[in-house]
C-alpha cells in the first residue's frame, strides 16, 4: 500500500527524516518528489514509531523540507532479472547504460536476497581454472568458494580481475559458465577499461556488468553488490549456471557505509567504520555457495585495496574471518616488473584440497603445490642470507634454492595478462621444470612414483 507524506522534518546529506508516518517498514522503497515533480528514489533506513529515516539513492541537492513529498511504496528495492541480462552493461542501480533496450524481466527479486538454509548448503567442490598459474596451482579456486584478492593502491588488481573474468571456467565441467562483474566507486577510466576489455575479448557475451563510478551517488554503491548478487543467484539457482561474481572495490563500498553511518550520527567502531561492518560484509560474502539439488553455483572473488598496504586494517581483517582464504598482491614483485604480482607465501585457499587431485586436476597436484611452497620459502630465506653473507658463503644446495626462487618468480608467477594457462598442459609442466633445478633428495613432499613419472620428462 502506497502512502504519501509532506511532513519532512530535516535533510542531512543523503538522509531525510519524515515525521507523522504509520505502517512504514525497514528497507521499504521511497519515492521523493521535488517541487518541480522530479522523482528521486530512496529507501527506509530506520523506522521508529511515527518517524522514518530515508536514505537517498540519488543526490538530495535542491530538496526543501517544506515543498518536497515522500511517497512510501510498500515494497523493498527490487531488480527485474532475465537471462537477457547476459552481454549487457548496467549502472550501479541496475539501469542499462550500454545503449541497448530495457530488460523485460522474467521476475522481480528483492536485492537483499534470502539466506541459504545451512542444512541445504552443499560443500564447495570442483576446480575452477582461472588460467593464472599461481592461483590455479597454489591458491586453487573451488566452485562455491569465496576467495578475496587483497591489493594495495596502484597495484594492478583491475587487470587481474579482468583476466580472471575473461579466462575463468569449470574445467571439464558441464553447464553454462557466467560472470557477474560489479565495480563500485571506480573512476570513469577504470569502468571504461573493464567494459572495453570484456567487449574486446568476447567475454561480454557470458557476462553481466554493473558499474558504479566515483561520480555516482554514494548510497547507490551500497546497493550495487546486492543487485549483482541477486542477479547471480537468479542465474545460478534458477537457470543452473556456474556463476563467478567479481566485486571490486570492496574498500569503496565500506567507505560508503562509513559515510552513511556518520550522517546517521552512529557511534563509530574501529577507524570510524560502523560497528556492524562485520555483519554487513557477511551478508554479501555468505551469498556464495552451492545448494543441494541445484545444478548451479555462486563463486565469489571480492577485491579490496588495503589502505596503506595494512593487512590488519578492519576491511581485510574482517574479510579474512568470513572468507575461505585470500590472494595477496605484492608491491615488491610489482617493482620487479612481475605480473601478476601475487605473493604466494601469505596467499591461501582453505578449500584448495577439495578442488584438486585425480579426476579434478592431476594426481600429482597436491605434492607439487606443497613442494613449490616449501622450496620458494626456503629460496627466499637463502636470498636474505645472501644479502648479509654474500653468495660466496652459500653451499651448493643453497645456491640451487636461490636459483629456484628467482626462476619461480620469472617463469611461474609471472605470465602475460592475455596468456590463459591450462593447469595440466601448462602450469604443472612449468612446475616440474622448475623442480628439476632442486637437488633430487630435497623433493620430500612428492610421492616417489610421481617424481619418476613426471620429473624425468623435464630432465631429458
Amino acid at each position: 500500500m502506497q502512502k504519501e507524506y509532506k511532513t519532512l522534518k530535516s535533510i542531512a546529506g543523503p538522509l531525510i527524516l519524515v515525521e507523522g508516518v504509520e505502517g512504514i517498514k525497514y528497507e521499504e522503497l521511497v519515492e521523493v518528489i521535488t517541487p518541480e515533480g522530479e522523482k528521486r528514489m530512496g529507501k527506509v533506513l530506520e523506522a521508529n514509531k511515527d518517524t522514518a529515516l530515508v536514505q537517498m539513492f540519488e543526490s538530495p541537492q535542491g530538496l526543501k523540507t517544506e515543498e518536497t513529498k515522500a511517497k512510501f511504496l510498500g515494497k523493498p528495492l527490487e531488480i527485474g532479472v532475465s537471462e537477457d541480462m547476459l552481454g549487457r552493461v548496467f549502472s550501479g542501480s541496475g539501469k542499462p547504460i550500454d545503449g541497448g533496450p530495457d530488460i523485460i524481466p522474467e521476475k522481480k527479486l528483492n536485492i537483499n536476497g534470502a539466506p541459504i538454509n545451512p542444512y541445504s548448503r552443499d560443500f564447495p567442490n570442483d576446480f575452477i581454472q582461472t588460467g593464472i598459474s599461481s592461483i590455479d596451482c597454489l591458491t586453487t579456486l573451488v566452485r562455491g568458494q569465496k576467495l578475496p584478492i587483497f591489493s594495495g593502491a596502484g597495484l594492478p588488481h583491475s587487470r587481474v580481475a579482468a583476466q580472471i573474468a575473461r579466462q575463468a571456467k569449470v574445467r571439464g565441467g558441464t553447464g553454462d559458465f557466467a560472470v557477474v562483474f560489479a565495480a563500485m566507486g571506480v573512476t570513469f577510466e577504470e569502468s571504461e577499461y573493464f567494459i572495453n576489455e570484456f567487449k574486446k575479448t568476447g567475454a561480454i557475451n557470458r557476462s553481466v556488468i554493473f558499474a558504479n563510478t566515483a561520480a555516482d551517488p554514494v548510497v547507490e554503491r551500497i546497493a550495487t553488490p546486492r543487485i549483482a548478487l541477486t542477479t547471480a543467484e537468479y542465474l545460478a539457482f534458477e537457470k543452473g549456471m556456474h556463476v563467478l561474481v567479481i566485486l571490486t572495490d570492496l574498500t569503496n563500498y565500506c567507505e560508503a557505509l562509513r559515510e552513511v553511518s556518520a550522517a546517521r550520527k552512529e557511534v563509530p567502531g574501529r577507524r570510524g567504520y560502523p560497528g556492524y561492518l562485520y555483519t554487513d560484509l557477511a551478508t554479501l560474502y555468505e551469498r556464495a555457495g552451492r545448494i543441494k539439488g541445484k545444478k548451479g553455483s555462486i563463486t565469489q572473488i571480492p577485491i579490496l585495496t588495503m589502505p596503506e598496504d595494512d593487512i590488519t586494517h578492519p576491511i581485510p581483517d574482517l574479510t579474512g574471518y568470513i572468507t575461505e582464504g585470500q590472494i595477496v598482491l605484492s608491491r615488491d614483485l610489482q617493482r620487479e616488473g612481475i605480473y601478476p604480482p601475487i605473493n604466494v607465501l601469505p596467499s591461501l585457499s582453505r578449500l584448495k584440497d577439495k578442488g584438486i587431485g585425480e579426476g579434478k586436476t592431476r594426481e600429482d597436484h597436491a605434492g607439487v603445490m606443497n613442494q613449490l611452497f616449501a622450496a620458494y620459502a626456503q629460496g627466499k630465506e637463502v636470498k636474505e642470507l645472501a644479502v648479509i653473507l654474500g653468495e660466496a658463503a652459500l653451499g651448493e644446495d643453497d645456491l640451487k634454492f636461490l636459483k629456484f626462487a628467482e626462476e619461480f618468480e620469472k617463469e611461474f608467477v609471472s605470465q602475460d595478462e592475455y596468456k590463459d594457462r591450462d593447469i595440466i598442459d601448462d602450469t604443472l609442466d612449468i612446475a616440474w621444470k622448475l623442480l628439476a633445478i632442486l637437488p633430487r633428495h630435497e623433493l620430500k613432499r612428492i610421492k616417489e612414483e610421481y617424481i619418476k613419472q613426471y620429473l624425468p620428462k623435464q630432465e631429458k
